[in-house]
């Protein structure tokens, strides 16, 4: 058994196939209409008919599932994602104990789209502010040997 990817329901497929290519940039591999076909995820209109399950089974902002993206750099992602009218947002930029940050917005089906720092960018980060291989190993829970790499020192 091989994972193939996870399958959004939407209402109007035209409209989540504008958002996923122009505001989170994602390339359709396949466009069947009814179905788009993305890296990793898929969306299909009329799911719950598909499938054969009453159509108000199919729950909006149901708060149990969100797709996941990374960036390199958050603070251009979320003025790019400012600057588009009529998003809604589930949070602002916040940051976890682990240093990761991140923010949260609705797709239009309300299904919530976290973009986050990839966690090599936060390691970065706390390199640069002067913690040790062993002090960014434990802020970000990753092994010392998972880290290391990063390390300036290191790697000269």
């Amino acid at each position: 058994m091989k994972y193939q990817g996870c399958l959004l329901a939407v209402k109007d497929i035209a409209a989540s196939k504008r958002f996923y290519e122009k505001a989170l940039h994602q390339t359709a591999l396949m466009d069947m209409g009814a179905h788009v076909a993305f890296e990793g995820f898929s969306l299909q209109q009329e799911y719950a008919e598909l499938v054969g399950l009453a159509a108000d089974s199919v729950k909006a902002r149901s708060h149990s599932f969100q797709i996941y993206f990374e960036v390199a750099d958050l603070d251009e992602a979320y003025a790019a994602m400012k600057a588009i009218s009529g998003l809604q947002w589930v949070h602002e930029i916040k940051e976890y104990p682990w240093g990761q940050r991140d923010f949260r917005i609705y797709d239009p089906d309300m299904h919530i789209v976290e973009i986050a720092e990839d966690m090599n960018t936060v390691i970065k980060r706390f390199f640069r502010q002067g913690l040790s291989a062993e002090e960014v190993a434990e802020r970000t829970m990753f092994p010392l040997e998972s880290v290391r790499p990063f390390a300036p020192n290191l790697n000269a």
